[in-house]
């Protein structure tokens, strides 16, 4: 079963940027499409966005449309999060799984806050 594991979080102030990573330490899923979700405190698990396995078709929440872009790097079986223009609504635990997500595939998350 492939394990996944979520880099690249941080403390950012409003209007910079992060890029999230998220790598199989086990497994590959290089065929398979992937998703980020976030949950902020005290609210539910969102979809952020998804990817399909070949990296063309991208989908994304509104919320993030135009400031967040996922790519993927199918040789190095890795998935990113390019997040750009982050907001404090943005502050949240990221985290990646394959699409749909499958209970077993859920990481440690890597936190985003974001101060105003």
């Amino acid at each position: 079963q492939v394990q996944l594991v979520e880099s690249g979080g941080g403390l950012v102030q409003a209007g910079g940027s992060l890029r999230l990573s998220c790598a199989a330490s086990r497994g590959t899923f290089s065929n398979l499409s992937m998703a980020w979700f976030r949950q902020a405190p005290g609210k539910a698990r969102e979809f952020v966005t998804s990817i399909d396995w070949s990296g063309v078709t991208t989908y994304y929440a509104d919320s993030v449309k135009g400031r967040f872009t996922v790519s993927r790097d199918r040789a190095k079986n890795t998935v990113y999060l390019q997040m750009n223009n982050l907001q404090p609504e943005d502050t949240a635990v990221y985290y990646c799984n394959i699409y749909p997500p499958t209970r077993g595939y859920w990481g440690q998350g890597t936190q985003v806050t974001v101060s105003s």
